[in-house]
């Protein structure tokens, strides 16, 4: 029988967050986006005869970008070809607990090989020609009024019916 428990055993990223920026003297809590209506929605065919896309938070600069002191990421959203895959993209810009885990190999935040072999396999129709990329920003109103809809354009140019999205 499961063990039952009074609290949560797990931390709280919203709670720590909260937190963080009340004792940095924020007056206001970061304010978390909720959706009433949410824009999911079945698939109208079975995932092995569907485009997949995949969106990831890397940053994708040039090499002299990633070399100068000052690079900062990109503030507008990339698509790129998936083919080749590109050995790795940039992630140290991002907050993360760089001790803890890293970034090394690239399949764990660009799973384009794991698609590849799942179209191999069958389990899905074929992967998107592109993948596409939006830094994080921590905006909201970025991501809502400028990001997504670019990233969904570009989805809708590919003819992708199932996108991944994959923070970092």
């Amino acid at each position: 029988m499961p063990e039952r428990r009074s609290h949560r055993s797990f931390m709280s990223y919203i709670d720590k967050s909260r937190e963080y920026y009340a004792a940095h003297g924020y007056d206001q809590p970061y304010q978390w986006p909720y959706h009433h209506e949410v824009p999911f929605v079945t698939l109208s065919k079975p995932l092995s005869e569907c485009t997949v896309g995949v969106v990831s938070t890397a940053s994708l600069p040039s090499r002299a970008e990633q070399a100068a002191a000052s690079f900062r990421p990109p503030k507008h959203p990339y698509a790129i070809s998936a083919n080749p895959i590109p050995e790795s993209l940039y992630t140290q810009d991002v907050a993360w607990d760089k001790e803890a885990t890293h970034t090394d190999d690239i399949n764990t935040y660009l799973p384009l090989q794991r698609l590849q072999e799942f179209q191999q396999q069958g389990r899905i129709g074929k992967n998107s020609r592109r993948f596409y990329g939006a830094a994080t920003t921590y905006s909201q109103r970025q991501t809502l009024e400028t990001d997504a809809p670019e990233i969904l354009a570009w989805c809708r140019e590919d003819e992708v019916d199932v996108v991944l999205l994959v923070p970092l």
